[in-house]
Formats: C-alpha cells, sequence, structure tokens
C-alpha cells in the first residue's frame, strides 16, 4: 500500500452537525452542541484519522461525555476545556490528554471547547451523553 499525505486547511472546512453522527443526543431544545470537521480519515487503510471538535454547552448546563476508547486517542485542547461536575474549569487551553485503548473515560464541559483530536484507529465507543444542569 502506497502512503500519501493529506493535506487540510479547516478554515475552508465546514462545521459538520454533531447530530449526523450521535443523533438527537447532541441536540438540547434542537439546537446543536457537537459540531466537527474531519481533517483526515484513513481507517479504511487500516489507520486512524483526525478531527477538530467544537462542544457548545447551552448556558447554565454541562454537556457529560462517557465513552471507551477503542484505539488510542489524543486530545489536544485548542481553546475552553473540561471542568467538573460544578462547572470549575479543570483543563485549559494547550492541554493535552491520551485515553488507551480500553480506558473508560469522560468528560464534562461547561464553556465552548473546541479540540484537536486523533484516533490511532477507530473513534471511541460512546457510552453516555446528556446536557445536564451545571451544579454550580
Amino acid at each position: 500500500m502506497s502512503l500519501h499525505p493529506i493535506t487540510a486547511t479547516p478554515d475552508r472546512l465546514p462545521w459538520i452537525p454533531g447530530s449526523q453522527a450521535l443523533g438527537d443526543l447532541s441536540l438540547f431544545q434542537k439546537e446543536e452542541t457537537v459540531h466537527f470537521k474531519i481533517l483526515s480519515d484513513r481507517r479504511s487503510e487500516g489507520g486512524g484519522m483526525a478531527q477538530i471538535v467544537r462542544f457548545s454547552p447551552p448556558p447554565g448546563m454541562l454537556i457529560k461525555i462517557v465513552a471507551n476508547a477503542r484505539s488510542e486517542e489524543h486530545i489536544y485542547i485548542l481553546s475552553g476545556g473540561h471542568c467538573d461536575k460544578s462547572g470549575r474549569q479543570r483543563l485549559f487551553p494547550g492541554d493535552y490528554l491520551l485515553h488507551p485503548e480500553g480506558l473508560a473515560h469522560g468528560a464534562f464541559l461547561a464553556i465552548e471547547t473546541t479540540v484537536f483530536q486523533v484516533y490511532s484507529g477507530e473513534p471511541d465507543e460512546l457510552l453516555d451523553f446528556q446536557i445536564i444542569a451545571a451544579n454550580g
């Protein structure tokens, strides 16, 4: 198999509504709370994928995500960040996370957050996605 480079200009790529992948789970009062841009997808060639994901929790609400890593997942926070259940920010722009294959993990998001996400193979298995009231 011959490998070839992939070049993407994210500013020229459209945001894809999260409901296309997650269904109605990502909607809150009929508004999208997740958008993504696929930068590369080599899963059909035995590789992984890279994307930019933007989470937009409604005011006073948190996005709660629980997932199981089906391959290594690398996350680099571009803006915003993860928080605890009360909405207090605990991860910030520039922070990096690695979820090894098989790891059950989760995140809370209280502010608009954009991440660069790379999977070495298949993306996470989504176990839970909710939009809940912030406890703070």
